[in-house]
């Protein structure tokens, strides 16, 4: 193991159970355990848990606090109710993203939580101050005393009742959440989802997330690694910031300027988002398919026939679920649209494909 490396409140679980674990923004983490492709199909058809302690929860509050996420956050949370989450971005003024992130309003007024992406916590935190100057508001990172499981699949609403007996599930919709306890500690459970299919998300203390888990494993529950959550949300068309979102590429290059409110009067990178939505972007990410099993890694070269480079794939897999050849690539925005033929270069051959939509995988969970 690298040194340095944060480890989570369940990582003497992962090595019990003979986890292969790996480096991960900067916590080691378990990327598979009995393989990817078992562990991928048991999310899709039954049910799967996730550690994902490593993120970052960041607990935002005070008489001003629903004026500063406006201004820092892209999406509109005026428009949301206590219970509910809405998903959008923190943007750099040019329009680049700082990260997307997931908005919680609590049911006590002016108090909202952030969850941010695990390689970001110390970067976002100190954005989130640099930007607090002139808000009454308290930004208390607690990312270090919260942990987090994710229960993911068809069967995850019957297992966190079964087992878990958490019998307030069924009535949390998609992108809402509910309060419980357990054992005394504060317990959230929303119900957000990475996978493409249903799922739930359990915060609690470092205890209290050590005993769900044990539950889960404990009853069948099949734990899976940062492997499948991979090629899960990716064949769902779901992005991963430093891959489809970066300092480089914005929601409108990425293709989720949906989740950037132009009608607010204001948020940091309004106008530069603004412009690239009036003007269009000199790229975009876009789905494609390769017409062979040749698998097109992150990376790899995305060609004209004429062997002229036009862009670079960011994610890519033989998929799981769909027994194709599909990425995610960042190519020149006139070659975007949906049936053009474009070659992707793996090692020295070249393997043509077609641009396609970005959702490969439709699942049969109705939100």
């Amino acid at each position: 193991m690298e040194e340095n490396l944060k480890l989570t409140c369940l990582h003497d679980r992962h090595v019990a159970l003979g986890a292969k674990m790996s480096p991960f923004a900067g916590f080691d983490m378990p990327i598979q355990y009995s393989g990817i492709t078992e562990e991928h199909l048991a999310v899709r058809t039954k049910v799967g848990i996730f550690d994902v302690s490593h993120m970052g929860e960041v607990f935002i509050s005070g008489p001003d606090a629903e004026r500063y996420i406006n201004h820092i956050f892209t999406n509109d949370i005026r428009a949301s109710k206590p219970g509910q989450a809405l998903y959008g971005m923190m943007l750099y003024p040019e329009g680049g993203t700082v990260d997307d992130l997931i908005i919680y309003r609590e049911f006590k007024p002016e108090h909202f939580l952030a969850v941010v992406n695990a390689s970001n916590i110390e970067k976002d935190v100190d954005w989130m101050l640099q930007n607090s100057k002139g808000f009454d508001v308290k930004i208390d990172n607690q990312s270090a005393v919260w942990g987090q499981v994710a229960v993911q699949g068809p069967e995850a609403e019957k297992t966190l009742v079964e087992v878990l007996g958490l019998k307030k599930a069924p009535e949390i919709g998609f992108y809402e959440y509910a309060e419980g306890e357990w054992n005394g500690a504060r317990l959230i459970i929303s119900r957000t989802g990475y996978t493409g299919e249903d799922g739930f998300e359990l915060y609690t203390d470092i205890k209290g997330t050590q005993e769900i888990w044990d539950k889960l494993i404990a009853a069948g529950v099949t734990p899976c690694g940062l492997g499948c959550r991979d090629t899960l949300r990716f064949e769902a068309g779901l992005p991963l910031y430093g891959d489809e979102l970066s300092p480089e590429i914005s929601p409108v290059v990425a293709g989720l300027s949906m989740f950037c409110k132009l009608d607010k009067e204001e948020f940091i990178g309004k106008e530069a988002i603004a412009k690239q939505k009036a003007e269009g972007t000199e790229k975009k990410i876009v789905g494609l398919e390769i017409f062979d099993r040749a698998i097109p890694r992150a990376g790899y070269p995305v060609e004209l026939d004429d062997e002229t480079e036009v862009g670079v794939v960011t994610t890519g897999y033989h998929s799981i679920s769909l027994d194709r050849s599909i990425c995610f690539a960042l190519v020149k925005s006139e070659y975007s649209a949906l049936g053009t033929k474009l070659n992707v270069r793996i090692r020295k051959k070249v393997f043509p494909g077609e641009v396609i939509k970005k959702r490969f995988y439709q699942t049969n969970y109705k939100k």
